[in-house]
């Protein structure tokens, strides 16, 4: 068995070289640092108390580190994931309660368990069903959530959280006369600061300077007594190891939303994954065993208090851009936050938290996709129609909801398309053997009266039979008696199921009864082996399956120059006779 296909820090670790070491260093420090103001305001999203954003910052990046073939990859808690967990959990349990908190932990090992399964059972291909509109529409949505969630915390405002978008903005004016100045003043600085400061350098995280300032304003002036809402205690320690409480009714209400997150939180880890990993040639990055090493994260850290977490784009992108050459930065990235567990959490005791909420809209900003919708708008309105209302009922009425509905829309457009895909008649470019569609190149190409060249762009199965048997007696129509022949011509089809070899059959007997022959061209090798097993072939003839439409056009030229020579021949034995 190899064992380095399964566990690829047999791979990495023995070739170490001493020269990656500075690299994995430096990239481990900046990382962990910015894991730690990350970790307390995505355990906020998520509406779970800061030490557990912590726990999940260190625990599933270990984890990941021994089983994931990224090697920048940087695991842990995400804004996406955090808000899918509140708003999933929130439907069974108070926010912030035992139960919450509970439940929150028990996810985490549902959806591990999920991803170790898919990734063993190679079913990573089911995330493909997530569409480019759907995935859009659903973060720019997530985006708007998350951000106006953190209004409370900007302005010093009590507001119920909410996963709807109107209900928020209508909370948040209820209570515009409450705003707390100084909060406000705190939040707008610090939002400034994370912008300007990510373009001067990307050495040293914003997030922990607003962080390092917060605390001191806070502290030294005493802004706490003044209504600026503080962090509060956090808990000493490293995690405990506990085993989640299992329920059959708790399971079940969770299976939905720990589907959701398996396949959202590898989704954002692989599209991450795989953009790092075109800028280095040293690995590859597999997705399969993406799935179980992300799995098995989720899974161990769910003994030790974590909620789900997966691969983030912005700390992947600084583990890079630092110098990480190989998941031991993951392993000094996870032991900075736990020496934090063990000695520095009393010093964010005077955190404020409108700093928190600064670093989550700033950072949640970045998930609001406009390039895909503008793109969408000048060649695919229907897609474009996916992606808005899957924004807007993830935006209104629910998380689960959104990506239920883009993903029916995107499927019932797929098959839609493919009950009516592209057909066009054909016609040669003159003086060539080419052949293109007549209806792009009209009045240039060649055609006969005598001959309909088809081209079928789809598989023929039984959804699209009726469509294809309409369109060819339509041009039929069009042709009028004169036509001879019917060239199909077989380059775009990939497969003819049961119902296609009937409509097939009844074609060419029909038509053949009217003195019409249906001829194949470019047929490819897995559509001829089932035209073979039917019978279709020996039924129209073995000489009439050709490699070509040229060779289909050559041939129907050749015999009917022949019955014409036979015809001429005929007439003169007759005349000779008489």
């Amino acid at each position: 068995m190899n064992f380095k296909k399964y566990i690829p820090i047999l791979e990495w670790l023995p070739s170490y070289k001493k020269e990656w070491f500075k690299g994995d260093l430096g990239a481990g420090l900046t990382v962990g640092i910015m894991l730690i103001p990350q970790g307390i305001a995505y355990a906020m999203i998520a509406g779970l108390p800061p030490i557990y954003g912590l726990y999940t910052a260190m625990i599933p990046q270990i984890v990941y580190a021994i089983f994931g073939t990224s090697r920048q990859l940087a695991v842990g808690p995400v804004a996406m994931d955090s808000l899918i967990v509140a708003s999933g959990v929130a439907a069974l349990a108070e926010i912030g309660s035992q139960h919450f908190i509970e439940f929150a932990i028990l996810l985490a090992f549902m959806m591990g368990v999920l991803q170790v399964a898919f990734g063993f059972f190679k079913l990573g291909f089911l995330v493909n069903f997530l569409s480019r509109p759907v995935i859009s529409g659903f973060t720019s949505a997530a985006a708007l959530i998350i951000g106006l969630n953190q209004l409370k915390n900007l302005l010093g405002i009590q507001m119920d959280r909410d996963n709807g978008i109107h209900n928020l903005i209508m909370d948040a004016f209820k209570h515009i006369s409450e705003i707390n100045w100084l909060t406000f003043g705190i939040g707008v600085i610090s939002i400034i600061i994370l912008v300007f400061f990510k373009r001067l350098t990307t050495k040293v995280p914003a997030a922990l300077i607003v962080v390092v300032l917060g605390i001191l304003v806070v502290k030294l002036f005493k802004l706490d007594q003044y209504g600026v809402q503080i962090l509060g205690e956090i808990p000493k320690g490293l995690p405990e190891f506990i085993i989640p409480k299992f329920e059959m009714s708790t399971l079940e209400s969770l299976f939905p939303i720990a589907l959701t997150l398996s396949f959202i939180g590898f989704l954002e880890a692989i599209s991450v994954a795989k953009a790092i990993e075109l800028k280095h040639d040293n690995y590859k990055v597999k997705p399969n065993q993406e799935l179980i090493a992300l799995g098995l994260g989720n899974i161990v850290g769910s003994f030790f208090q974590t909620y789900p977490g997966t691969g983030g784009l912005s700390r992947t992108a600084v583990n890079n851009q630092a110098g990480a050459k190989t998941p031991l930065a993951a392993i000094i990235s996870g032991l900075v936050v736990g020496f934090t567990l063990l000695y520095l959490t009393p010093i964010f005791y005077y955190l404020p938290k409108s700093v928190l909420g600064a670093i989550i809209v700033v950072a949640v900003f970045g998930l609001l996709d406009f390039t895909v919708p503008r793109q969408l708008l000048n060649y695919s309105k229907r897609e474009l129609i996916i992606l808005n209302i899957t924004l807007i009922v993830t935006a209104t009425i629910g998380i689960k909801e959104g990506i239920f509905i883009g993903i029916t829309l995107s499927l019932a457009m797929l098959i839609y398309r493919s009950t009516k895909p592209h057909v066009a008649i054909l016609g040669q470019i003159p003086d060539t053997h080419f052949y293109r569609n007549v209806s792009r190149f009209e009045g240039l190409l060649k055609t006969s009266d005598e001959l309909l060249i088809l081209r079928f762009d789809a598989q023929i199965y039984f959804a699209n039979v009726n469509y294809f048997k309409d369109k060819l007696e339509e041009f039929i129509a069009q042709k009028g008696e004169k036509l001879k022949l019917i060239i199909i011509d077989g380059e775009s089809i990939n497969s003819i199921d049961s119902s296609g070899v009937y409509m097939l059959k009844d074609l060419i007997k029909r038509y053949k009864s009217l003195h019409i022959e249906i001829v194949f061209s470019g047929m490819k090798g897995p559509v001829r082996d089932v035209l073979e097993k039917s019978g279709i072939m020996s039924n129209i003839g073995y000489t009439n399956c050709f490699m070509s439409i040229q060779e289909a056009v050559d041939s129907y030229n050749e015999r009917k120059k022949n019955l014409e020579t036979d015809y001429k021949f005929s007439n003169y034995i007759k005349q000779t006779n008489n």
